[in-house]
């Protein structure tokens, strides 16, 4: 009879085992500590917790050296303090210290308004005092960083034309708190954002009530045309905080919002908005701004930036001056209107080798899509005669997604642009030049659509 080995976990060498924990998460490695005695010796294996501290709280090996603990000890230690976090706090705390490094750079100073983050008691106060649950995901945040003091220009970015501007505060709880709507309308709504010069604020909706989705961040809009005030619309922003906050890092970390005079500006641009015409390039980038945006009447309010680029590599005698415009504006009906005028916002720019011109206008329409393109004219200085065209590259404007108040319908509808509406035509192209605009853009870049 062949004698048979009874295999056990006391007869296998550590290195397997200790290979395959590797893959276990930290419920898993607490779990092992009751199956056998070898296990519970393995799981105290250093390296293994190493790992787990650099997943979930993005430790190094200089926090272990200052807190002077081993690394299970150390885990164990921020899992007291942040357990509850575990599924939010590794992503958010990489956006905080990306975004944190990125303004370290460009713009330190907004860096000196960021606030520390608040304790676990001081939360449960807010939520004591407003009634109402905060998500997990935004505790989370504030236990990192409790927003930012009420300074211009505001973290969550800014924009600016002639006669407008707006640049948005990120709320420390307490201010949020205070801000908390009951009204209807508002409902159980937690203001997020403040912009000093306009008023408007983000709001984050604490539950599913009126129509909103629990979590959802977005900008009221109230309806103009109808008699209850309650009637509000919303412009959609971010499904959750985490969505919401990580999106708007990346556009900013990545180069995408523009930094400009030490602002972060809410441009959004297609890669494929560039046109080269021998010489020169242009290049477009776009903002929606909600606060001069309504549903009802149905008016989308936007401004685009325009970046006009002669080559370092163009020979001195094709320095040119720009004339005339023409613009051809198709909504989102198919109704196409042509526009042709002077100069760009009163302004004749010359275009030398390496020279950029940018300036930045506006425009509003009564659909929630439309698109322009057209061309600019130009004269060579040396020789007037010599007229040619510059291509302006077809750009596009879409509203974001917006949810009507349900005091208008009894059905909610979350609508996605484009979505054709029978209003009229967009006016006022060139209008509104951003002050200080005619600069060039540190980075050379433009954000993307996110």
């Amino acid at each position: 009879m062949a004698t048979s080995i009874a295999l056990s976990l006391d007869n296998l060498p550590s290195d397997p085992l200790l290979l395959v924990l590797s893959f276990l998460d930290f419920r898993d490695l607490i779990s092992c500590n009751f199956v056998s005695r070898r296990l519970n010796e393995l799981t105290g294996h250093n390296p293994l917790w190493k790992r787990l501290c650099q997943k979930h709280w993005l430790l190094t090996e200089a926090d272990k050296t200052q807190r002077g603990l081993a690394w299970k000890e150390l885990f164990r230690e921020y899992y007291a303090d942040l357990g509850r976090y575990i599924d939010y706090y590794s992503t958010l705390k990489k956006a905080w210290d990306d975004l944190k490094d990125y303004l370290n750079q460009k713009c330190p100073r907004m860096i000196a308004s960021l606030k520390e983050g608040v304790r676990e008691e001081e939360l449960d106060t807010i939520e004591a005092q407003i009634g109402c649950k905060l998500p997990i995901d935004y505790r989370c945040s504030y236990r990192i960083h409790n927003g930012q003091k009420l300074v211009v220009p505001g973290l969550m970015g800014s924009m600016a034309l002639s006669n407008h501007y707006r640049s948005e505060d990120l709320l420390d709880i307490e201010t949020a708190a205070g801000g908390f709507q009951q009204r209807k309308g508002m409902r159980q709504c937690l203001p997020l954002t403040f912009c000093f010069h306009t008023g408007l604020s983000q709001y984050m909706a604490l539950e599913s009530t009126e129509g909103r989705t629990c979590s959802e961040i977005f900008y009221q809009c109230p309806d103009q045309l109808a008699q209850d005030p309650s009637a509000i619309d919303m412009f959609i922003t971010g499904p959750n905080f985490t969505e919401w906050f990580t999106s708007y890092v990346d556009n900013v970390v990545t180069g995408e919002y523009p930094i400009i005079r030490d602002q972060i500006f809410r441009y959004v641009h297609d890669k494929r908005c560039v046109a080269t015409t021998g010489d020169i390039t242009v290049s477009v980038s776009t903002s929606f701004l909600p606060e001069l945006s309504s549903v009802h009447p149905p008016h989308f309010f936007f401004t685009y930036r325009i970046r006009i680029e002669m080559a370092k590599s163009a020979l001195p005698e094709n320095a040119c001056q720009l004339d005339s415009r023409y613009w051809k504006i198709t909504n989102a009906n198919g109704n196409v209107e042509e526009v042709r005028g002077p100069g760009v916002v009163g302004e004749f720019p010359v275009m030398t080798p390496g020279k950029v011109h940018e300036y930045a206008s506006c425009t509003t329409f009564s659909t929630t899509s439309e698109y322009m393109e057209g061309h600019y004219t130009f004269h060579r200085l040396k020789n007037k005669e010599e007229v040619f065209d510059v291509a302006i590259p077809r750009f596009h404007m879409v509203c974001p997604a917006f949810r009507e108040s349900m005091v208008r319908s009894s059905s909610v509808t979350e609508v996605s642009a484009p979505y054709d509406d029978n209003s009229s035509d967009t006016d006022d192209y060139e209008e509104g030049e951003m002050h200080g605009m005619n600069m060039a853009d540190p980075g050379g870049r433009c954000p993307r659509h996110v």
